[in-house]
């Protein structure tokens, strides 16, 4: 059993941080996802409370990331995608008619496995969604850039070379300023597709203790195959196997006490 990678958590800011934290962000009810005539999840149902994060777990291709795709909507450009049941967002099933995409993207927010950052200057790459919704008021943009930039935990590298271009910045300081970027457009949720797993130990720990101070003012929800990562960024995990959601809990209980044989075989690393 993995143990002391689990780090403590911090003490609720107050009776307002707890019901917030108790209200369910996100919802997937009795969800299946085909490719085709294959199905990759089967019958997922999982709610997530606001403000926290939950770790995806499992072996490649237990459909982890076709999972947290169904959140923004990405699996729609997969051909032949189908789903069955339901995903919701603040009480809103976003699958139904009617339902504008690019809005639903401005309010979940994506981080993917490498950085992605535009050939643009790192003041441009954080303003480019800002310019996309018609902000072009050099003041307003000068505000957001810092802000998100600062939320990102990447101010002091940067603030002085903010017309440099952003590629020849390393790699993990590419992949804040993409959380910077995704955060510039104010999202309540953030999906986050194995982020650290191209960066070295530090600037791995340095997007992990981003992480677990985002969670004060968004829900993160992130795949990661490092379950030590899981355990230390996370207040809630889910163990998928076979496009099945085989058990979802409290990070701790998971880690130390699984109910079912197959989350303590993948975790004490007999199989995966």
């Amino acid at each position: 059993m993995i143990t002391s990678v689990i780090k403590e958590k911090k003490n609720s800011k107050g009776m307002q941080d707890k019901i917030k934290q108790n209200s369910i962000k996100l919802e997937s009810e009795n969800v299946g996802v085909f490719y085709g005539h294959k199905k990759v999840l089967q019958n997922v149902t999982m709610r997530i409370q606001a403000n926290t994060v939950t770790a995806l777990i499992g072996p490649s291709g237990c459909g982890k990331s076709t999972y947290l795709r169904l959140f923004n909507r990405m699996n729609d450009y997969i051909d032949n995608f189908r789903k069955e049941g339901d995903v919701i967002i603040d009480g809103n099933e976003i699958y139904k008619k009617g339902i504008e995409i690019e809005e639903l993207r401005k309010t979940v927010g994506m981080v993917f496995q490498k950085p992605n950052p535009f050939p643009k200057s790192i003041y441009e790459n954080v303003a480019y969604g800002l310019r996309i919704q018609g902000i072009n008021k050099k003041s307003a943009l000068d505000e957001i850039v810092e802000k998100s930039i600062k939320q990102a935990a990447l101010w002091d590298e940067v603030k002085d070379d903010l017309k440099k271009n952003a590629l020849t910045l390393s790699g993990g300081q590419q992949q804040r300023l993409c959380i910077a970027r995704t955060l510039a457009v104010q999202p309540s949720v953030i999906l986050m597709d194995e982020p650290a797993s191209a960066l070295d130990p530090i600037s791995t720990a340095r997007i992990e203790d981003l992480i677990y101070e985002l969670k004060q003012n968004y829900t993160i929800l992130i795949v990661t195959h490092n379950m030590q990562q899981a355990g230390r960024v996370s207040d809630h995990t889910g163990f998928f196997y076979l496009g099945e959601l085989v058990e979802f809990g409290d990070t701790r209980q998971i880690f130390t006490n699984p109910k079912s044989e197959k989350t303590e075989s993948y975790i004490s690393g007999r199989f995966g």
